[in-house]
Parts: C-alpha cells; sequence; structure tokens
C-alpha cells in the first residue's frame, strides 16, 4: 500500500545520511591508521570502492522499484567482500576491519526492506564473518562478543520496528478513509431526513386521512419511508473534523429562511452573527428540525420562537413552542424504530459542531437550547 511504501521510503532516506556519516567515519579512521596497512594502495582501493557503492547504494535505493533481492545481496556482499581483505590489505597483526561502523548500512536496509527476519539474517551473516576472520569461536573476547551480539540483535529490533510503522500508516490510512466514509452518510443521512423522509411521511398521513386509492399511495409511501429509516440507522454517524470556508450572517439567513413561515417570531441581535458558511448550514438545518418537529407534534402555524445569541466564543440559538411537551421516553422509543430526526438532525448536528443541545420539556412546551462554539473557540480547542 501506498502508506507503507511512503514510510519505506522516509527510512530509506534516513538510510542514506547515516550512510554518508558511517563513510565518512570509516574514510577518516582509515587514513589516521594508514600506517597498519600492509598494502597502502591496496587499502585505498578499498576505501574507494566504499565511497562509490555508498553513491550507488544511495541512488539505487531511492525508487522503490529497484529494492529488490539483487540489490540486497550485492549490498551485503560489497560489505562481506571488504570485510573479507582486511586480513589481506592490513596483515595479519589487523585489529579493525576497513569497513567498521559502515557496515550497519547494509544491515539496515535488509531489516527495513525483509523486516526482522532480514536483520536477523544480515547480522548473523556480518557478525559471523567478523568471528571468522578473528580466528573463530576460540577467539572470542569482550570487544568481538559485544560487535556480534549488537549486530545480532539490532537488525531484528530494527526489522520489527519498522514492519510496526508500516502497519500503523496502512492502518492509519484506512482509518481515515472509513472516517470520511462515515462522515459523509451522516450528511446524507440528515438531507434524506429533512427532505424524501418528510415528504414521505405527509404523503402517508394525508393519504390515511383521505381514504381509496389515496390510502393506499399511503400505505405505500409508509413503507418506503420504514425502508429509508431503516437504511439510515443502519449507518455510523461520526464527528467531521472539516470546517472553514466562507462566513455567513447567521441573522440574515435565519430571517430569510424562516421569517415567513406561519406563527414563527425570529429574534436576532441588531449587529452581524457572523459564523463559518457550513456552520451556519448546519444550524439552519437545526432550526428547520426543530419547527418541523413544532408543526407535526403541536399544529400547522403553531405559535414558535426562534432566539439567537452571538456571544464573543459561541453562538446560541433557542426554539421554543407552546406545545404539551414530549412524553418521557417518547425520543428513546422514536430512535429504537429508527426514526432519527432529534438523534440525527439535531443532536447528531449539533455534535459535529463541537456544540451542545439542550432539551427543556412539559405541559407548557418545548424548547431547544443549542450552543455552539465560534471559530476561534474552536481553533483554541
Amino acid at each position: 500500500m501506498r502508506a507503507a511504501v511512503a514510510v519505506e521510503n522516509r527510512m530509506f532516506r534516513a538510510l542514506a545520511a547515516l550512510r554518508g556519516i558511517t563513510l565518512l567515519n570509516a574514510v577518516g579512521l582509515n587514513l589516521y591508521r594508514r600506517d597498519n596497512f600492509d598494502h597502502p594502495v591496496a587499502g585505498l582501493v578499498c576505501v574507494l570502492v566504499m565511497v562509490a557503492w555508498t553513491g550507488a547504494a544511495v541512488w539505487a535505493y531511492r525508487a522503490p522499484e529497484r529494492r529488490g533481492y539483487g540489490l540486497l545481496a550485492a549490498d551485503l556482499g560489497v560489505v562481506l567482500a571488504l570485510m573479507a581483505l582486511t586480513p589481506v590489505v592490513k596483515g595479519p597483526d589487523w585489529n579493525a576491519t576497513i569497513t567498521g561502523f559502515w557496515a550497519i548500512g547494509a544491515l539496515m536496509a535488509w531489516a527495513v526492506r525483509l523486516h526482522w527476519q532480514g536483520g536477523l539474517v544480515a547480522g548473523v551473516l556480518l557478525g559471523g564473518s567478523d568471528l571468522l576472520l578473528r580466528g573463530g569461536l576460540g577467539s572470542i573476547d569482550q570487544s568481538s562478543y559485544g560487535n556480534v551480539f549488537l549486530l545480532v540483535i539490532g537488525g531484528p529490533i530494527v526489522g520489527f520496528l519498522a514492519a510496526s510503522l508500516q502497519q500503523m500508516a496502512v492502518e492509519r490510512d484506512v482509518a481515515q478513509r472509513q472516517a470520511a466514509t462515515a462522515a459523509e452518510r451522516a450528511r446524507l443521512a440528515r438531507a434524506v431526513h429533512d427532505g424524501v423522509l418528510q415528504v414521505l411521511a405527509l404523503v402517508q398521513r394525508r393519504g390515511a386521512e383521505l381514504g381509496g386509492e389515496a390510502a393506499e399511495l399511503g400505505r405505500l409511501a409508509g413503507q418506503q419511508e420504514q425502508a429509508l429509516r431503516q437504511l439510515i440507522r443502519s449507518q455510523d454517524t461520526l464527528r467531521s473534523e472539516t470546517r472553514g470556508g466562507t462566513t455567513t450572517d447567521l441573522s440574515q439567513a435565519l430571517v430569510a429562511r424562516f421569517g415567513a413561515a406561519p406563527g414563527v417570531t425570529i429574534s436576532t441581535p441588531g449587529t452581524e452573527v457572523a459564523v463559518p458558511s457550513p456552520v451556519a448550514e448546519e444550524l439552519l438545518g437545526v432550526v428547520g428540525e426543530c419547527l418541523a418537529n413544532v408543526a407535526r407534534h403541536v399544529g400547522e402555524g403553531a405559535p414558535a420562537w426562534v432566539l439567537l445569541e452571538g456571544l464573543p466564543d459561541r453562538v446560541e440559538v433557542s426554539v421554543r413552542d407552546e406545545g404539551r411537551g414530549i412524553p418521557e421516553g417518547r425520543l428513546q422509543e422514536a430512535e429504537a424504530d429508527g426514526r432519527l430526526g432529534v438523534a440525527q438532525s439535531i443532536r447528531g448536528r449539533v455534535s459535529e459542531l463541537g456544540g451542545t443541545a439542550r432539551l427543556h420539556t412539559g405541559p407548557s412546551g418545548t424548547e431547544w437550547e443549542i450552543a455552539v462554539p465560534t471559530t476561534s473557540a474552536q481553533e483554541q480547542a
């Protein structure tokens, strides 16, 4: 997957820097210890091979399609060959290999590309070669043991970490795609509820009142309404994190959309209440759903009051009616039956905006209190 390749690319870029640093270290040490070489010209050739291979390896590993077994084998083969030449070039009394720490470049490449298995194989080959050059198991001392131990344990650890980072990147991409899909489903569910479902519910109710063929039409509309509600209910909801864009004067928007509605009284501040346009659209949807509930449960043209307040850190909208209130347990029963008007179109919308929706209901009427933070408050959070 692209996420795993992206992680691998970053690790090979870091490895390129590591190769450069270890090369400078190896060249410097070999120059400093040039008197230890029995064959200085051969030693110079070995150092030049290290320089040339470092450049070639950095270029080759830059492209994912070139990171195959052939390149990995050549990388490790160059290191092993230079290590094997150490007794020949330096003589029988050599102490440090020509490659020194430069050898870990190949080890890291195997670990990043082939994970812990590759790191283990490369570590065993490098550590075993170093031991053989020093005389085998019988010549093990504290220094050689420490080198071999670090090679054998370090390769698998780096490989395991590389695999873990790639897996986490893949899982993150999958989660992000699922989140975006769920957010879009929630948005479409609200749009369907605010439009299609309410029309179907009206057709069902009016058809039953008219009787005859209209009753059959109402029955079919009711079936479709239930099917759509079941579909909406099956979708996951998720808070959307994408906000921003242009701003809208919420005062004017409320008056323009609901000012002419029968029985609706709108009170707004005398000044502009500017909010991001997506936030304004969601709040208009919330108010529309509240007023639709008034018309549905209290009656067409029943009195309703919409109050808007613009505060420094938030906007508050309240919608109040003088109906008989909502019976206890009615909202939970509606949500269980798939009627998600309050759960989705009111509370769902407000939750996605990072706000709160409080319901007060009783024999004297119902009131929704909606509070949504402004852009500055959301950015501080």
